[in-house]
């Protein structure tokens, strides 16, 4: 019903378009003197009418299809782009316009007062130009220009907390590594983590596929992943972007593309645990926050001649070394101290080591120092 009430509709927009040919013939007519419609009677004129409107009325209704088509089209892709524009550079564009309007409607009349048709160009010009420059500089600026008292005022609103924070930060994209982790909640508790909290829906697929899986391991860091975000959502509030709106993530077939990709549309930063999808990030010149390089840096800092005292808890791949850990789960390697497994031993750091999967720490029995 609903698409034939369309189709009517626009055979009827095709009917009324035939009747404006018409019309624009007749002045076309008058203008160049080629030919001149104003001399039929009535009934020419009513079969001329007619004519125009029934084959312009008929073209239309066999183009409906074409014409929906092309229209979902233009609709998808306009979507697409109101999406990706951030909600504080609409906010802000709409205020520049406004004021560039009301500038260019002041200038304006200065040239109202000259006559014909330059006064009305000189208008024209001055609205598009202004028009212009007001959403681009507001666009621009706009993180200058938005008071700082509207972010407290945002906090304050929260109770403190994180949820529906719209700040001027760029967005923060989480992928599928991070979520599984669990840290980031906690990270999310602490303050840190500015912006809204982005999950794709191809990453909640891809959490909900591990979760089902037939291998135990990879259900239950499935089923830990959702639970995460249901704590983030709950606590923070998240922000799922549905990307199927998105004609160019739709040809990507990797998960990992398409969240650079998203970063790239959304001008945001993916979250991730990834050493490989982070490498790839940087040679796109996408941002990344990577949580594992971060608890590495907060790591304390262990300086070679230091004393410590550790339990030895296995041997090391090197013959007569002993393997122990600190508290944050740094893997230190004692020379020496196969013998000592099970015990608790001086020792002092001779060197510190530090490798893309985190920090390593080399030592020796002092007793032997």
């Amino acid at each position: 019903m609903l698409k034939t009430l369309i189709r009517a509709i626009i055979t009827l927009v095709g009917a009324v378009a035939g009747y404006g040919v018409f019309l624009l013939a007749r002045f076309i007519g008058i203008v160049t003197r080629f030919y001149d419609l104003t001399g039929l009677n009535q009934l020419q004129q009513f079969v001329f009418i007619s004519a125009s409107a029934i084959i312009f009325g008929l073209l239309f209704f066999l183009l409906t299809p074409t014409i929906g088509q092309q229209s979902a089209k233009v609709a998808k892709n306009i979507e697409s782009e109101i999406q990706a524009v951030p909600a504080n550079d609409i906010i802000v564009g709409t205020g520049g316009l406004v004021i560039g309007l009301i500038i260019a409607f002041l200038i304006s009349q200065i040239f109202n007062r000259m006559q014909g048709f330059l006064g009305i160009i000189l208008n024209l010009v001055t609205f598009i130009v202004l028009g212009y420059l007001g959403v681009v500089v507001a666009t621009r600026k706009g993180r200058d220009l938005l008071p700082a008292w509207i972010s407290a005022r945002r906090s304050a609103a929260g109770g403190g907390k994180t949820k529906n924070k719209l700040a001027d930060a760029s967005p923060k994209i989480l992928d599928t590594s991070v979520i599984i982790d669990g840290r980031i909640a906690d990270i999310m508790k602490t303050g840190f983590l500015e912006g809204r909290i982005v999950i794709p829906e191809f990453v909640l697929v891809e959490l909900r596929h591990i979760a089902d899986s037939s291998d135990g391991l990879k259900r239950n860091r499935g089923r830990r992943g959702l639970d995460v975000l249901n704590r983030i959502q709950t606590e923070y509030g998240i922000d799922i972007y549905n990307t199927e709106t998105e004609k160019t993530l739709e040809e990507i077939p990797e998960v990992d593309v398409k969240l650079l990709k998203l970063a790239q549309i959304l001008h945001g930063k993916v979250v991730t645990n990834d050493f490989n999808l982070n490498k790839v990030a940087l040679i796109k010149g996408v941002d990344v926050l990577n949580i594992n390089e971060l608890a590495n840096t907060l790591k304390p800092v262990v300086l070679p001649g230091e004393d410590m005292n550790l339990f030895l808890v296995k041997e090391g791949k090197e013959t007569n070394q002993a393997v122990a850990y600190l508290d944050d789960g740094t893997m230190i390697v004692v020379e020496d101290g196969r013998r000592f497994i099970g015990k608790s031993l001086d020792v002092i750091v001779t060197s510190v080591l530090q490798t893309a999967a985190g920090r390593m720490i080399f030592a020796k029995p002092k007793r032997t120092a």
